[in-house]
């Protein structure tokens, strides 16, 4: 795998969100459309793994996002922010803090 600079680390704005929304997509089995709360704004986001995980699991879920991606749209929806996940088999698991981080608290 390829390295990256510190400079290049130090272009991602990752931060401590709350998913405060959740909402299945017609015909998707795989994603859901949900809204994150980052402490100064909310938006909009597709939310992978919803074959492991009910949507009301995911609600008030505290997570680490990158907000600074340019917005993409998927099936159909634009997503505004990235949340992180170890990677197990295709299956998620959201990183979070287990301590009470306000929303929008930088990761660095």
């Amino acid at each position: 795998m390829d390295t990256v600079t510190y400079d290049d680390f130090t272009k991602l704005d990752i931060r401590v969100a709350k998913i405060i929304e959740v909402e299945k997509i017609l015909g998707k089995s795989k994603i859901i459309k949900g809204v994150i709360d980052l402490g100064y704004e909310k938006r909009q986001v597709i939310i992978g793994g919803a074959e492991y995980y009910q949507p009301e699991e995911l609600l008030n879920k505290k997570v680490i996002v990158i907000s600074n991606l340019e917005p993409r749209k998927i099936a159909g929806v634009e997503s505004n922010a990235m949340l992180l996940a170890a990677d197990l088999n295709d299956r998620p698991f959201w990183l979070t803090v287990n301590e009470d981080v306000p929303l929008g608290t930088k990761i660095k």
